[in-house]
């Protein structure tokens, strides 16, 4: 009788049968069910791009949309084209980072709260911008490598706080909270001591907003979040590795604690960008993985693509709604992510509180 082969056992179903992704020497193998919902939430990130693009009293009709490149242009299409684009396209690019970012966090930590605005690296991030706009600095450039520097300085804290005999996820998780909390209350001091100009315009970058970006910005960020994109090969060979434990992993021949420090950083990396553009967006980063895992039936790590996606699709959305919730108003998209995202974590912490 022959064998059954490993890859296509017969006693799974149509959806679980694996699929080779390959990108240059990196090969993966995903489920037809991740590839298929993959696909999906890219349809919807296309018709939200689209919606972003005519709905309201400014928008233009659909018909029009490749018009609007055109060099006959009119000026409102135009107007459209380069004001609700580039947040549009912004809000889905950042939202993907930010699922990045929580997937590779959540994997770490082996616990659904584990993602950097939980763990204290958002804050950590923050704290980094707040120091540049001290020294009196502004724009994209300053603010990433505020924020990168604050977020990695965050991480290390968190590392060496909660290291004992190894990284173990509930202690990196109450360290990263309390770490959180402190940096928290020093960047709240700032606004109360810093002069008005400083203050305002601390307070008005924390609130997480997508109103202020424009081409240039947007261009700079895909350029930083593609040069990260690079160390997604290395995430993905790692992260099922880690995902089985300290002992499994280090038998198959990783290097725990180095393999830990580097997906830390590129899980800084892709949140500090966000942070660097728009200011902290909370909650994006929490709900995505876990959604996706969801949605696929398997492993956070094997779903990376997927919840790079859903990430893109709940900050479209979220911004959406901060643009049309009320009329005439455009609310900071922060504020809607932490109402959406708040209700989302009394469900996982009344979930797992019944699980466990």
């Amino acid at each position: 009788m022959t064998p059954s082969s490993p890859i296509e056992p017969t006693s799974r179903s149509h959806l679980s049968e694996p699929v080779v992704v390959r990108w240059g020497r990196f090969s993966r193998r995903l489920q037809r069910r991740t590839l298929i919902v993959a696909f999906i939430m890219m349809l919807l990130v296309t018709a939200l791009l689209v919606f972003a693009l005519t709905a309201g009293s400014g928008g233009i009709e659909p018909t029009s949309l490749l018009h609007a490149l055109a060099p006959d242009a009119t000026v409102s299409e135009r107007l459209v084209f380069e004001w609700r684009a580039s947040r549009a396209l912004a809000a889905a690019l950042f939202g993907a980072c930010l699922a990045i970012g929580g997937t590779v966090f959540q994997t770490l930590t082996r616990n659904p709260l584990g993602s950097p605005d939980i763990i204290g690296l958002s804050a950590g991030s923050y704290a980094g911008v707040i120091i540049v706009i001290i020294l009196g600095g502004s724009g994209f450039l300053p603010f990433a490598a505020g924020a990168v520097s604050g977020g990695i300085v965050a991480a290390a804290f968190v590392y060496l706080l909660a290291f004992q005999r190894g990284i173990h996820g509930f202690r990196l998780i109450v360290v990263g909270l309390a770490l959180g909390a402190i940096l928290r209350a020093l960047t709240s001091w700032f606004s109360i001591k810093a002069d008005l100009d400083a203050a305002l315009q601390a307070a008005i970058w924390d609130a997480g907003s997508l109103s202020g970006m424009t081409w240039p910005l947007l261009a700079l960020s895909t350029v930083v979040a593609m040069t990260l994109m690079f160390t997604l090969p290395a995430a993905f060979r790692l992260l099922p590795l880690i995902e089985l434990g300290d002992e499994a992993a280090s038998s198959l021949g990783v290097r725990v604690e180095r393999s830990k420090l580097l997906l830390i950083f590129i899980g800084v990396g892709f949140t500090a960008v966000v942070t660097a553009a728009t200011g902290p967006i909370s909650f994006i980063a929490l709900a995505s993985p876990q959604i996706a895992r969801r949605l696929c039936g398997g492993t956070a790590p094997a779903n990376m693509l997927a919840s790079g996606l859903v990430g893109a699709v709940l900050l479209s959305s979220a911004d959406l709604i901060a643009q049309h919730l009320v009329p005439g108003v455009h609310l900071p998209v922060g504020g809607v992510t932490v109402v959406i995202g708040g209700l989302y974590l009394v469900w996982l912490i009344t979930r797992e509180g019944k699980r466990t």
